[in-house]
């Protein structure tokens, strides 16, 4: 479909909770599309709505290890998180440029609607919870970096700002 354009930290949608969706429609499939042509075009392995501008709730994932068939989510909410912790490198191209560990859950039982309508409970472990963690995370208005301290977050927050303004994408 097409490749669009991330939106900037600090721009205010990225700090806003996405409308829920209460049916599936063709615009939500096309939407979807863009977001895995831009997605992967990152390249990256997922993408909220939000981060091209869009305030729908919805998601995308695909980790590419081959295990799992990339997958579209519609209003996803975590159910569980497990108590074991994995820490992971995480960025964004909302704030490009720099990247950060971040302790997320090792696994998590989501509930979202699926591209047919559906509301599915799965299980997600690994790479794969870390990332719908991220996207869900996106949903709801908050950005990789607020799982920092104030002082790493603004260290991060200037380092990709002075990367902007060295023309560096």
């Amino acid at each position: 479909m097409a490749i669009k354009k991330f939106i900037r930290y600090p721009d205010k949608r990225l700090s806003v909770k996405c409308e829920l969706i209460s049916s599936i429609t063709d615009k939500d499939h096309e939407v979807w599309k863009d977001m895995f042509d831009s997605m992967y075009n990152m390249p990256g392995i997922g993408l909220a709505a939000c981060q091209i501008g869009i305030m729908r709730s919805l998601a995308v994932v695909d980790v590419g290890d081959g295990k799992v068939e990339p997958f579209e989510m519609a209003n996803p909410k975590i159910l569980y998180s497990s108590g074991v912790y994995i820490e992971n490198q995480e960025g964004s191209p909302n704030l490009p440029g720099v990247w950060a560990n971040i302790k997320r859950p090792r696994a998590v039982t989501v509930r979202y609607i699926d591209k047919n309508g559906n509301q599915i409970e799965r299980d997600f472990v690994g790479l794969w919870a870390v990332s719908v963690q991220h996207q869900i995370d996106h949903l709801n208005g908050k950005m990789f970096f607020e799982h920092l301290s104030s002082t790493k977050r603004k260290m991060l927050i200037n380092k990709s700002q002075k990367l902007s303004k060295q023309g560096l994408k």
